[in-house]
């Protein structure tokens, strides 16, 4: 039996479920617009396009898990043709990334072949509280399993992550489901395995087309299962141009004017994750130093 909150049509979407019969707590998200912010104004091979919708999914899934307000980022380093694939998030649901190429990759590549000798790094930065880091070596095939390893070693808790991307009705997507066993005195094994096979058999358009209460009853419709509010998720970019600025004028004066000798009077700052361009030029420097530094008035 599903017992229901609420429901939704919408993409860009997480919920969370709970099983009353067993200790074992789950979440659901659908992405196609945050996803498609990620990868506008970038020309990325397909098997990037694909790596960064299983990241966008794993960190929407894992913001989810935080207790607190805060920001989470899971980048991905390597010594390989990808040398960096990053998402952040936090616990609003905001999320954007990018990824840094320096040679090409093959659409069929692996996670090996793109990232080579690397490892992920996940850190966690609470409004109130301490900063966390855990880095995991790449020693499974996949990002979902090193992400699954990541778990057993830093919570100890089993995770299993289901995690789908590809077209649906001509709309590029990532979506995945996570389950997760909560602390208890309880042996979890069987159940955790028992939901666990249940989840595997989710098909792509199933977890594309189907809205959260279609497929929790096409997965767990013999058990007793609670989901909750909806949470909408959306891309957002940090970047202004307040940010720029501020930036700019950490930087040594005679850097500056360096900048602007050479590139036509004009500082043009790019944002990796939006795209967008920030133009400053000898009048907007001249303002900011005045604004900045009395001494320049």
């Amino acid at each position: 039996m599903i017992d229901k909150k609420v429901t939704t049509t919408n993409m860009d979407t997480l919920n969370r479920f709970l099983f009353d019969n067993h200790p074992i707590r789950g979440e659901i998200t659908r992405l196609e617009q945050t996803y498609q912010a990620i990868l506008d104004n970038h020309n990325y091979p397909i098997a990037v396009q694909k790596l960064l919708g299983e990241l966008l999914v794993a960190t929407s899934l894992l913001t989810a898990t935080l207790k607190f307000e805060g920001d989470i980022a899971v980048q991905l380093q390597g010594d390989g043709p990808l040398t960096l694939a990053v998402v952040n998030g936090n616990n609003q649901q905001e999320l954007r990334g990018v990824a840094r190429i320096n040679s090409s990759i093959a659409d069929d590549a692996s996670l090996k072949d793109m990232v080579g000798n690397g490892y992920i790094v996940i850190t966690i930065t609470p409004k109130n509280g301490e900063r966390y880091q855990g880095i995991v070596g790449l020693e499974k095939d996949s990002l979902i399993g090193c992400i699954e390893n990541y778990f057993m070693q830093s919570e100890q808790l089993p995770t299993r992550l289901f995690v789908k991307t590809g077209l649906f009705e001509d709309k590029l997507m990532a979506a995945g489901i996570l389950l997760q066993v909560l602390p208890s005195n309880e042996n979890t094994t069987d159940s955790f395995e028992h939901l666990s096979a249940l989840t595997e058999t989710i098909t792509s358009d199933e977890l594309f087309g189907l809205s959260t209460e279609e497929i929790l009853y096409r997965l767990y419709h013999q058990e007793e299962v609670r989901f909750f509010e909806t949470h909408d998720i959306i891309f957002k970019c940090g970047c202004s141009r307040q940010r720029c600025e501020d930036s700019l004028m950490t930087l040594p004066a005679n850097e500056i004017d360096e900048i602007l000798n050479e590139d036509d009077g004009k500082i043009d700052i790019h944002c990796d994750y939006c795209g967008k361009h920030y133009i400053f030029d000898t009048i907007d420097i001249a303002q900011m130093r005045k604004k900045n530094h009395p001494q320049y008035h």
